[in-house]
């Protein structure tokens, strides 16, 4: 009887977390900027349709890299899981911690479990009564999951573009100049220029009672960068 193919454990994981870094990797940067007046989640995309930024709940905003059927399974996932939640106890109850959790043991298992690993990381954006209580949860690919700070950046080249954001960044900017000093540190680093119309933008509005999220449009996006 032929004996079975033997990897070691610890051989296994390392393989399946290169391969999954490697997917995300090839992720054009999303940025993430926690200020006074709201959430701001803007990157490149230049599909007029296949949405990497979005609305979860109430004051809940999602944004993934990676492979795009596997992070909109996510996304989709997400929202079922606020409309229960929220239905079957109180809205206020749907947060971005319990949501950011759910996301960590569903990659989790399916990091380890399956064959193929999702080739994905996604942050858990949670607006706050005011921007000290503003939460920014990443999810890694293997459901690693992390607080990350008011600036943080998904995708290829995100340390470098992170630590450049931070450089610029103040917590009353206004969503003109975050929008300028995130798209402008993005192409730099990635030695591209972008189109106004190919920048995907989401905001999570202070001002705005339950539903806070706003996409902002292209021409809208075009408009503040002028």
């Amino acid at each position: 009887m032929t004996a079975p193919f033997y990897v070691p454990p610890e051989q296994l994981v390392k393989d399946r977390a290169d391969f999954a870094r490697k997917g995300v990797d090839r992720g054009r940067p999303i940025a993430v900027m926690a200020l006074d007046i709201g959430v701001l989640l803007v990157g490149e995309n230049a599909s007029p349709s296949l949405r990497k930024i979005g609305e979860i709940y109430d004051r809940l905003a999602f944004a993934g890299v990676g492979r795009f059927n596997e992070f909109e399974t996510l996304r989709v996932a997400g929202i079922r899981y606020a409309d229960l939640k929220g239905y079957s106890y109180a809205r206020a109850d749907v947060t971005g911690k319990g949501l950011a959790n759910a996301y960590s043991q569903t990659l989790g298992q399916i990091f380890t479990h399956e064959v193929k690993p999702y080739e994905v990381e996604i942050m858990v954006a949670e607006l706050g009564q005011t921007h000290e209580t503003d939460r920014l949860f990443r999810v890694g690919f293997d459901g690693t999951l992390r607080d990350a700070g008011p600036v943080a950046v998904l995708g290829a080249q995100q340390e470098t573009i992170a630590d450049a954001i931070s450089t610029r960044y103040r917590s009353d900017l206004s969503l003109k100049e975050a929008l300028a000093i995130a798209t402008g540190t993005i192409s730099d680093v990635m030695e591209r220029e972008s189109a106004s119309t190919a920048w995907e933008a989401g905001f999570l509005d202070r001002d705005k009672q339950r539903r806070t999220f706003v996409r902002l449009s292209p021409d809208e996006v075009a408009e503040r960068l002028e």
